[in-house]
């Protein structure tokens, strides 16, 4: 039997990721909400303005490191096709406000350690390895905001589709006042498919194949961390 293509075997690791991580499957609870908008607020700004761009110095390819350039300004700086102007991290820092997090709070909040362990792990992942392997660990759990992967709501419409139902229905919150799922249900089908079309294009090419799939397998891992990081720590909000 042949053996599956490239692409095949990502899809199966982010699949199994979906999976098996236990923030998509436990309840979603206030206190988590209210954690993850604090940390992945932080989480964003770091991996765009460092980790990312750290991905694209080391990519010779010009068409791929414009692309990665691009999806890290509209985190950052400004998305203009989705965000009507405004970095994904001030979008998640407004939802913070609606449930109950002050903006001052929002920005005075610090990496709890899971978070800091997780930043520690990428820096090695993507700033020191080879830019093919860097371009995973960028998109990999972007690839989850694509429907297709694990089961129930979160196959149908991807991670943050899974969220946008969630914490709607949690906190009472109307569409337009979850865009921040939504809005990344459509940015990172874009974002995961450049990265996705780039180990098509060239990890045959170099013979890189294994490579890949094992960045996404390490990558994903460390997502897994950072996640029931948050997971734990919004427990301790709750006072559980």
């Amino acid at each position: 039997m042949p053996k599956p293509s490239v692409l095949a075997r990502l899809d199966k690791v982010v699949d199994d990721f979906c999976r098996r991580t236990r923030y998509f499957q436990e309840e979603l609870t206030k206190g988590r909400a209210r954690m993850f908008a604090m940390q992945h607020r932080l989480n964003t700004r770091q991996r765009n303005s460092v980790l990312k761009l750290k991905v694209a110095a080391n990519c010779p390819d010009w068409d791929t490191r414009i692309e990665i350039i691009k999806a890290c300004s509209q985190e950052v700086i400004a998305d203009h096709e989705h965000g009507r102007g405004r970095a994904h991290w001030e979008i998640l820092e407004d939802l913070g406000t609606k449930i109950g997090l002050k903006r001052s709070e929002i920005r005075a909040a610090a990496p709890i350690a899971s978070t800091q362990l997780a930043w520690a792990a990428w820096e090695g992942l993507m700033a020191s390895r080879h830019w093919l392997e860097g371009i995973v660990a960028n998109t990999c759990a972007e690839r989850a905001n694509v429907p297709g992967y694990g089961t129930g709501i979160m196959k149908k419409r991807g991670w943050f589709g899974l969220e946008r139902e969630r914490w709607g229905k949690l906190f009472g919150l109307a569409d337009d006042e979850l865009e921040f799922f939504e809005l990344h249900e459509k940015a990172d089908i874009e974002h995961s498919d450049a990265g996705w079309r780039a180990v098509e294009r060239f990890a045959k090419r170099l013979r890189m194949e294994d490579a890949a799939v094992a960045a996404c397998e390490k990558n994903l891992a460390v997502w897994e961390m950072y996640l029931d990081g948050i997971g734990a720590a919004g427990n301790r909000l709750d006072g559980g």
